[in-house]
């Protein structure tokens, strides 16, 4: 079964991370996920569900009996997933907070998503951060540059509204599904709604 690292960072939009791991459930992946403090306490906030670092109730979070979800506690950086010798198709940080984007961008690890950034950095592998803030400023704009110039991807939360979105679901599945099609993952939901192109007589400027 290939692994895949899913981190929740405190930013708004844990849904996206919520979501992302209900699809998960359903592949034939392993998923290893990881979720900061700041994140809990923005789930709590979002999702109305009171979650614990130190027993975080996977099933409760996704509403999915699944054991092929393993959790780690975000402080505990000798975790198996923070060394290079332990293989992972991508690592995801859904949402990725600005201090998560930049700690990483300049090298800073001192939590386990951190550290496991890093390391698919430095392996190759993929990386996908998934930043929801705005706006932005030139600090936020330097750490996306450093880390697109390392090879990771940035994909902001940014829905699009061609496959005319009919609830918030729809919106959250878009983010999901481009996130998926990043690391080669097919996600039904998202293709069947998809892009069908434009009207011949829509200029786009």
């Amino acid at each position: 079964m290939k692994n895949i690292v899913v981190a929740i960072t405190g930013a708004s939009g844990v849904v996206y991370g919520q979501r992302l791991l209900q699809v998960l459930c359903d592949k034939v992946y392993h998923t290893h996920l990881i979720v900061s403090d700041s994140a809990i306490k923005v789930i709590e906030h979002e999702l109305g569900l009171s979650l614990n670092q130190d027993k975080f109730n996977v099933s409760k979070f996704t509403g999915r009996e699944s054991s092929a979800i393993t959790q780690y506690n975000v402080s505990d950086i000798a975790a198996p997933i923070s060394s290079g010798t332990f293989e992972t198709e991508a690592m995801i940080i859904v949402p990725c907070s600005m201090n998560t984007l930049c700690s990483i961008a300049n090298g800073i690890s001192t939590n386990l998503v951190q550290r496991v950034a890093s390391v698919n950095l430095k392996e190759g592998r993929k990386l996908v951060v998934v930043p929801r803030e705005t706006p932005l400023t030139s600090i936020h704009l330097e750490g996306m540059l450093k880390l697109s110039q390392a090879r990771a991807c940035i994909m902001p939360a940014m829905p699009g509204f061609y496959s005319h979105p009919e609830t918030i679901e729809d919106q959250i599945d878009f983010i999901v599904g481009k996130i998926l099609g990043y690391v080669g993952i097919e996600h039904l939901p998202f293709i069947k709604k998809g892009y069908k192109g434009l009207d011949s007589s829509v200029q786009i400027c």
